[in-house]
């Protein structure tokens, strides 16, 4: 949505269209992200009066009390549709509903979502020419899921398959970019575009010889080359296409960049890269180090969130902080061992207190049974119990996806 500004007005992290309004005929930028207030001064200083902010594209949430200008904007047009804009009829708002109601549909979604990103890397891989856009239902059916409920695909993320990786990776960057977006307060639209770029980001993988992406030991220099171009591979598959937006080619070229110039393909440092640059690379470094790949196996979610909060010149402090905050200290889907010596499965994360969420107590590990389920709040002033540590299902031989259909599925 296009949206008039005065230059008074405008703020980093918006997405300029065009100049509107200016003293003077000047020779500038007609589009692009506004990075600082360094630039919106030097804006100021030469005449620059009022700017057209395409909020769809913008890296902050629109403020509603301004009017719009053109509600089937350009802009509109280049988004690829949401299914409520499908419509001629508005939709109602839809109201949270309980883990146990959505977990089922979420289940139906990501394993379609999941058949379809396969198809079209195994397409991309045998040279044939694809539709990246059929990906935008599956964008849609995430972030539908996320908003009536943000735990349910969440929970899914954990599931692991090594064989599958370049897929799950996807989706699940996917959910968690939606996830985190949703917890920052993004409009429903933009968050449709963090989906899509996240759904795109590794695209590229699809070009790249399975024997370099599987290989079990360290790769060599001409390998190491040939994995990072998957970066400019995506980029030249989804650049022009329609529907794909400028960021989802930001998401797409920078998702590997870090802070202190030494991520890649061009080694860019943070004051060229932008808010959703950063998220991206978060999100994507945290469900890589958390999978099972042919080649290792996952860390614990504490252990990854631990190591991105410590790798300041890497990733941006502030976000990371909030993502731990969003996603809490044992994400929703981890088994943790309480201080009774019983095993949980967290159903629900708490935002004001990480590190005490709800959980569904199901196994006693002391004398390794499982035991009738209860749900606990952590945080409740009634219980003493606490999280002692995460566990690895496999070390219990608990078979996760079994164990959250008998326990999620109402």
């Amino acid at each position: 949505m296009l949206k008039a500004l005065s230059i008074s007005e405008l703020r980093p992290g918006m997405f300029v269209k065009n100049v509107s309004k200016q003293k003077k005929k000047l020779k500038i930028k007609t589009h692009g992200w506004v990075r600082s207030q360094t630039l919106i001064d030097k804006l100021k200083n030469e005449g620059i009066l009022e700017v057209i902010v395409d909020f769809t594209q913008s890296e902050i949430a629109q403020d509603n009390t301004e009017t719009d200008i053109d509600k089937t904007s350009e802009s509109d047009i280049k988004a690829a549709p949401s299914k409520e804009n499908r419509k001629s009829k508005k939709k109602p708002i839809q109201e949270d509903i309980s883990l146990d109601k959505e977990f089922s549909k979420a289940c139906i979604a990501y394993d379609q979502g999941l058949n379809k990103v396969r198809t079209i890397h195994q397409d991309i891989a045998a040279g044939m020419q694809v539709d990246i856009n059929m990906l935008n239902d599956v964008a849609n059916d995430i972030i539908d899921s996320v908003f009536r409920n943000e735990d349910a695909m969440a929970v899914l993320t954990r599931l692991r398959d090594k064989n599958a990786y370049a897929w799950r990776h996807t989706i699940n960057t996917a959910i968690l970019i939606s996830v985190f977006a949703r917890y920052l307060k993004y409009s429903k639209q933009a968050v449709f575009q963090l989906a899509m770029g996240a759904l795109l980001h590794d695209l590229g993988q699809a070009k790249v010889p399975q024997g370099v992406i599987n290989k079990l030991g360290k790769l060599n220099e001409l390998e190491t080359k040939a994995m990072k171009k998957h970066v400019a591979q995506g980029f030249n598959l989804c650049k022009g296409q329609k529907g794909v937006t400028p960021v989802m080619l930001d998401m797409i070229i920078n998702h590997h960049e870090r802070l202190d110039g030494s991520g890649y393909p061009r080694g860019i440092k943070e004051d060229k890269l932008s808010k959703t640059a950063r998220m991206i690379a978060i999100v994507d470094a945290y469900d890589a180090m958390t999978a099972d790949r042919v080649f290792k196996q996952g860390l614990e979610p504490i252990s990854v969130l631990r190591h991105l909060l410590g790798q300041k010149d890497k990733y941006d402090t502030v976000l990371v902080q909030q993502f731990i905050k969003c996603m809490g200290v044992h994400p929703v889907g981890s088994i943790v061992k309480l201080t009774s010596d019983r095993l949980a499965i967290v159903i629900e994360g708490n935002k004001s207190n990480p590190i005490r969420p709800k959980v569904k107590v199901f196994y006693n590990a002391k004398h390794n049974h499982y035991i009738t389920s209860k749900d606990v709040h952590l945080a409740a002033e009634d219980t003493s119990l606490k999280i002692t540590s995460g566990i690895r299902p496999q070390d219990h031989q608990i078979n996760l996806s079994r164990l959250l259909k008998e326990q999620l599925i109402a």
